[in-house]
């Protein structure tokens, strides 16, 4: 059995907070939930830190031959601007208003922008990306379900989750670990507290204002449905009632996550998701991200350069190689120093890919020396992957690889202590982490033929300045060429080759 076989995957739960062995509801089928983004801004750090996270997962998965179901929403409707509180204009609403225009053009452009910069960090579409206005019927429905069941009220056109009835049979809290007395003795919000039975029920479906330009009828007047309700809604649609994976960022454990996991079981019963699986934020420089602090920074801006905080534009895949060197349990600091080493080391895995093409290996068909050792390199990518997708420690493993095979290269390693088999084995091994897991792909692909031209060509002035006795020029040419790490090598035969160097 290869190890993607027979490796169990290992995934911190954040509902038990501990990591616990994957196991399907459905096998080999798996569903997949991720929060998407609240379209009205620029696509940021903050968004790719989610998008790839969860194109990992859905591509680890897919690798092992799991049907995976991958549902992220587009939220265009009913996200306020005091999350924790439910209170606030509608971001969407408010954005159109001050840029004077529609709220579905502000939605469009945005969800553009937003597709554009995760198809530049390499992110694969998911299979479904639902809109929250295209799911107001069944929104409606929901929310009749919740209220027949008990646990919600209406009062003068709005729907409000009944918290206390609630927690006469369920826990809340469970995900966050926040305790709902606390946070009611530290709330400032207003809002609704004349009609709201407990100050933390939150909003099923909001009447609408005469001002508020987003508004459907239903049948407690017209009105837009409640951040919380929509994601419930289109992740069971779905994926049915209970389903695998639940994911979004640390940040939507409370109160989303927390009020989906309310309104499922007010609902259905049970729990949406078997895991929850939340990745950290993002900083920059030490702080947290935040346009007031002057340090957030989009992806235009980072793929640009055109930001006070770095000193140069930074690749789409460089930004990836950032984001895939922490765990994404972990909090990832960005700062010019952090991406240029990114930058180095990203250039230094496609390097080892460009040599692992060029080299015509031969050797004994199985029982070399070093096979063992090649193997467990191997074996050990699947491990650190299987273990909680941890991709900092699978590219560890993976630059273990290119020190093998920059050995094999230079012919530092004695012939037949490598089998063919497990040659290839390191070879297929090397390609499908780096290319179909962890989604690296060289930037420069349409370029490669023209840079061996290029080299050529100089490699030919070289041997010019050299029969004319210029050996200035030839050490120049060939010292130059290093600086930019391409080794040149005067084989005894007269002729000379280069080689990528990639320690």
């Amino acid at each position: 059995m290869s190890e993607k076989e027979n490796i169990p995957i290992h995934v911190y739960n954040s509902l038990s907070r501990k990591k616990e062995v994957f196991e399907p509801i459905n096998p080999p089928n798996v569903g997949l939930y991720v929060c998407g983004p609240t379209v009205y801004g620029e696509p940021h750090l903050g968004h790719a830190r989610a998008a790839i996270t969860f194109d990992i997962i859905y591509r680890f998965l897919k690798h092992l031959g799991y049907k995976v179901r991958y549902v992220r929403n587009i939220t265009d409707v009913g996200h306020l601007e005091n999350e924790v509180d439910d209170a606030g204009e509608d971001k969407i609403a408010k954005k159109a208003r001050i840029e004077q225009l529609e709220p579905m053009e502000v939605v469009q452009y945005y969800t553009i922008k937003y597709h554009k910069g995760m198809d530049a960090l390499n992110c694969l579409r998911p299979d479904i990306e639902p809109l929250a206005s295209g799911h107001i019927l069944e929104q409606i429905e929901l929310i009749k379900k919740i209220l027949e069941n008990g646990f919600a009220y209406e009062v003068n056109g709005t729907v409000y989750f009944d918290l206390e009835k609630y927690r006469e049979s369920n826990d809340y809290g469970t995900l966050s670990g926040k305790v709902l007395e606390d946070l009611q003795a530290g709330s400032r919000d207003t809002e609704g507290l004349d009609e709201k039975k407990n100050p933390h029920d939150f909003a099923l479906w909001k009447k609408a204002t005469p001002e508020h330009i987003m508004r459907w009828k239903s049948p407690w007047g017209e009105g837009f449905p409640g951040w919380h309700i929509e994601c419930t809604t289109m992740s069971t649609k779905y994926l049915g009632e209970h389903f695998d994976i639940h994911g979004g960022g640390l940040d939507l454990q409370f109160p989303h996550h927390e009020a989906e996991i309310a309104q499922c079981r007010g609902a259905h019963g049970t729990d949406p998701a078997k895991y929850w699986i939340h990745n950290n934020m993002v900083t920059i420089e030490g702080a947290k991200m935040s346009k007031s602090a002057g340090n957030f920074i989009t992806l235009e801006q980072l793929f640009s350069g055109d930001h006070e905080l770095i000193s140069k534009a930074y690749s789409p895949m460089t930004t990836r190689f950032l984001m895939l060197q922490s765990h994404y349990r972990s909090k990832i600091d960005f700062s010019d120093e952090a991406l240029n080493a990114a930058e180095k080391g990203y250039n230094r895995l496609l390097n080892t890919a460009a040599l692992l093409e060029k080299i015509n290996f031969s050797g004994p068909e199985s029982d070399g020396g070093m096979d063992q050792e090649i193997e467990k390199l191997c074996s050990d990518c699947y491990q650190m992957m299987s273990d909680d997708f941890n991709t900092a420690r699978t590219l560890a493993a993976l630059f273990e690889i290119c020190a093998k095979v920059n050995a094999i290269y230079n012919r530092q390693i004695p012939d037949g202590s490598i089998s063919v088999s497990s040659f290839n084995k390191m070879k297929s091994t090397f390609t499908a982490f780096t290319e179909d897991i962890l989604g690296l792909k060289s930037e420069i692909q349409a370029d490669n033929s023209k840079t061996d031209e290029l080299i050529k060509l100089l490699i030919d002035l070289r041997a010019k300045a050299r029969s004319n006795k210029n050996f200035e020029l030839s050490d120049q040419i060939r010292d130059q060429l290093l600086e930019i790490g391409i080794k040149l090598k005067d084989e005894k035969s007269g002729e000379t080759t280069y080689e990528i160097d990639v320690s």
